[in-house]
């Protein structure tokens, strides 16, 4: 857990609760956070999963791993430290989203149980839905797809700690959603997501 260091601190609650945000919206706010080997279709699914959310008329964001180390978190490389870091820094990020109301889609490669465990933490601790959407397939498969040319440079030894080569991916024990990316089609994926989202509520 990061420590807090600033003093003399308080959360100031607001007169605006969840029930009347969520009202407004017509939908309740939660994350969904996928995590996967790179190349295992994070982005794919959840670009296409904000697509048809905006269509419904479902407020949503999507915050993906590249975008982010452009920005809040570009002081941050891939150490352990500075991957669990970034994690923490997204997770309250999302955290705030879905207390507006947001549906947020998070994708990052996450690799790290412990740090998608106390991201969850954050979430439930404030009574707020957290979703986990592993998106699986095999080494091989990400790796033929390779969007980026990131594996390539890793079996060179041009990128070193990539995850799935020379760094661990600790997959999730129990996701809320599992999908297979070289088994199903995108758009099996997306109705997978929706299915559980209208299940537990979160979209009417």
């Amino acid at each position: 857990m990061t420590e807090q260091k600033a003093t003399n601190v308080h959360w100031h609650e607001g007169e605006i609760n969840r029930p009347e945000r969520a009202k407004l919206l017509g939908h309740s706010g939660a994350t969904l956070w996928f995590t996967g080997l790179s190349g295992s279709g994070k982005s794919t699914v959840a670009v296409a999963l904000e697509g048809v959310l905006h269509d419904a008329g479902v407020l949503c964001y999507r915050l993906d791993g590249d975008n982010v180390r452009l920005g809040i978190n570009k002081n941050l490389g891939f150490s352990a430290d500075d991957r669990a870091e970034n994690i923490r820094r997204v997770g309250e990020v999302s955290k705030l989203f879905v207390d507006a109301g947001l549906v947020v889609l998070s994708s990052f490669i996450s690799p790290y149980r412990a740090d998608r465990d106390l991201v969850r933490e954050l979430h439930e601790s404030a009574g707020l839905p957290f979703i986990e959407v592993h998106v699986d397939c095999s080494l091989d498969a990400a790796e033929a797809r390779d969007p980026k040319g990131l594996y390539k440079k890793a079996r060179a030894g041009e990128i070193k700690n990539f995850t799935g080569i020379d760094d661990p991916y600790e997959a999730p024990d129990r996701p809320e959603v599992h999908l297979r990316t070289d088994e199903q089609t995108l758009e099996q994926e997306v109705q997978l997501i929706l299915d559980h989202l209208r299940t537990h509520g979160v979209l009417r």
